[in-house]
């Protein structure tokens, strides 16, 4: 009878955080289909009627599908390139024994302690002289030099635990460096892969401040800059301000089932067959 209690009580505390979660999102997409004045008026209801007018005039009014297109290509590159350098780095210092090996490590730790938002006026400046101002490739230069910490971080922690047996095997039928890295060790990389993909994604999907600072044109501008025209000096449409947020988040909602499948994949596979 105790035991019972003891696990009715877990699946309540369980039930309700859940709750917790979920339930703004479905706030936020039920809010995507009521009108103006139904957010007003019965902000935490149900919609009245299911339209998607709504989505229409969101699409049109604000140009979504330019900032979906910005957004998606920016944070792709910036997610593939942030994955091909730090694995590369990570598995060199994890890997090899050098002079400089704890020094290079701590070099990459160093991103995790210092914002790079402190350096805004000098990254600015640089992209002034460098004439990449008001283009895409200023974000995915800012992004990949921000996030590679993290990812390094993670990728090297992961390579410490495989063994070198692996990598000596590879050697011994006639693999050399590059291809160990390859055929070797990174199909075992897809827990962290997902880790750090699903984590970066979200953080440059996301990002706000940096499009603001280094994005001057309305049609190379981002997701999180196209809905700051929704807000008006005496008004705001929230309704269309609700579609928005929910057409942008199902991208990061798809990428996070698919990562989490692989995640759960990846840590079935064994090395040894």
């Amino acid at each position: 009878m105790a035991l019972r209690l003891q696990q009715t009580g877990k699946y309540v505390v369980l039930s309700f955080f859940a709750f917790v979660s979920i339930y703004p999102i479905f706030l936020m997409i039920a809010s995507s289909f009521k009108t103006k004045q139904e957010i007003t008026t019965h902000p935490l209801g149900l919609p009245s009627r299911f339209s998607l007018e709504n989505y229409i005039s969101v699409w049109q009014k604000v140009h979504f599908a330019d900032y979906f297109v910005n957004s998606l290509t920016i944070s792709a590159v910036s997610v593939l390139l942030i994955l091909l350098v730090s694995s590369m780095a990570a598995f060199y210092v994890a890997r090899y024994s050098f002079r400089w090996n704890g020094f290079l490590l701590f070099f990459f730790m160093l991103g995790l302690m210092l914002p790079m938002k402190l350096a805004i006026s000098p990254l600015y400046m640089m992209m002034l002289k460098l004439k990449l101002l008001d283009t895409h490739a200023s974000l995915i230069i800012v992004y990949v030099a921000g996030h590679i910490s993290f990812a390094v971080f993670v990728f090297y922690g992961f390579f410490r635990t495989l063994p070198k047996d692996l990598d000596q095997s590879a050697r011994i039928d006639g693999c050399n460096d590059f291809q160990v890295y390859y055929k070797i060790v990174l199909p075992l990389m897809r827990p962290a892969i997902a880790t750090v993909s699903i984590v970066d994604l979200i953080g440059i999907w996301n990002d706000f401040f940096y499009p603001l600072i280094f994005i001057k044109s309305t049609e190379l501008g981002t997701i999180p800059l196209g809905m700051l025209t929704l807000f008006g000096e005496y008004d705001t449409d929230w309704n269309l301000l609700f579609c928005g947020l929910t057409l942008s988040s199902l991208p990061m909602i798809l990428a996070f089932l698919f990562a989490s499948r692989q995640f759960i994949e990846g840590m079935t596979t064994g090395a040894v067959k």
